[in-house]
């Protein structure tokens, strides 16, 4: 995961900015302030990653904190004026967001900066989450630091949600995010008791509650079955009843 600091004078707009870390799997929020003073502290003591970070602040200026910095972290400058712009860029920001900032934008920009502080080596990309062996009855997901990995139980697993190249594992005790595209994940997980039912979700068949119309309910959740995945869907089910 990566780090992130949300760094405006005015809290409404830095508040945007935390909300919008929050809706993306692989960043976490450090926090938000509205002293660029504060923000310089957490950035030498190495606990930010990267800086999403206004340029026309009182006392200490966007670029001059750039400056201080020295590359400490990766910068994000926030701004409702475009003629800062080139200055920025002169200091390697990552991207340069003007305001009013839609989450499309913040997305892409985000992005960038995964792929500067969270390379992932070509081996990783193809299998992230992975069978230790094959028969078994777990998984390991790869997480969020290199050489981590967790060890899930099939059994555990109530469903799976994918976002891009990003996965997240929900069982009845946690969420774990990580890198890899639902389709590959797909091919990786044994079918029965995992079926796919929409683009963005796969699901234990174990797990369900109730299936009402187009819905899936699996605990609290409701899930939208897809209408490309429908009939085959309904097909396993009702064969599932007759076995049963």
């Amino acid at each position: 995961m990566i780090r992130c600091l949300a760094v405006d004078d005015e809290s409404y707009a830095s508040d945007i900015i935390a909300a919008f870390i929050h809706k993306t799997p692989f960043l976490d929020l450090v926090g938000t302030t509205t002293n660029a003073f504060e923000a310089l502290n957490l950035v030498q003591e190495g606990k930010v990653d990267l800086v999403f970070l206004d340029i026309q602040m009182p006392e200490l200026t966007g670029i001059q904190f750039l400056k201080i910095c020295g590359g400490k972290c990766k910068v994000i400058l926030t701004t409702a004026y475009p003629e800062y712009a080139l200055e920025g860029f002169d200091l390697d920001v990552v991207d340069y967001l003007l305001k009013p900032i839609s989450y499309e934008r913040f997305y892409k920009a985000a992005t960038k900066a995964q792929q500067i502080l969270m390379p992932v080596a070509p081996v990783q990309q193809e299998v992230v989450i992975q069978q230790a062996a094959q028969g078994n009855d777990f998984i390991f997901i790869k997480g969020d630091t290199k050489n981590k990995f967790i060890k899930v139980n099939y059994e555990e697993i109530l469903y799976i949600e994918g976002l891009k190249n990003y996965v997240s594992v929900y069982t009845a005790s946690q969420r774990i995010v990580t890198y890899q595209a639902l389709r590959e994940l797909e091919t990786e997980l044994p079918q029965p008791p995992f079926y796919r039912i929409h683009k963005s979700y796969i699901i234990s068949l174990e797990k369900i509650k109730m299936i009402d119309g187009n819905t899936v309910y699996i605990g609290d959740q409701a899930l939208p079955i897809g209408e490309t995945y429908k009939e085959a869907f309904f097909k396993v089910v009702r064969e599932g009843k007759k076995n049963g």
